[in-house]
């Protein structure tokens, strides 16, 4: 399995809505993509600017097209990434 966590920070507090849709959307649609495990969008309770991205991908190779589908290059590379700060984490999966 191959595990991502992205942390995104909004970084003008008048579009945390409009991002939150953009990620809700983009959420959606990568879930529908093949071999995607698992693709949650969270946003911090104490800071809603801050969004954090739990993706698990059934290989790294589904995660690297996924950057060629549609919710990569529709949405999140054109509306979210020029709205926030973007610190990805490759993990492994303990548990």
């Amino acid at each position: 399995m191959f595990c991502i966590n992205v942390v995104l920070k909004v970084t003008d507090s008048t579009e945390v809505d409009d991002v939150r849709e953009f990620l809700r959307e983009a959420g959606r649609l990568s879930r529908e993509e093949p071999g995607c495990n698992c693709f949650e969008v969270c946003q911090a309770q104490d800071n809603p600017q801050i969004f954090i991205l739990c993706e698990r991908w059934e290989t790294k190779a589904d995660w690297e097209q996924h950057k060629q589908a549609k919710a990569f290059l529709t949405i999140y590379q054109p509306k979210v990434l020029p709205k926030v700060d973007r610190t990805p984490y490759f993990c492994d999966l303990i548990e």
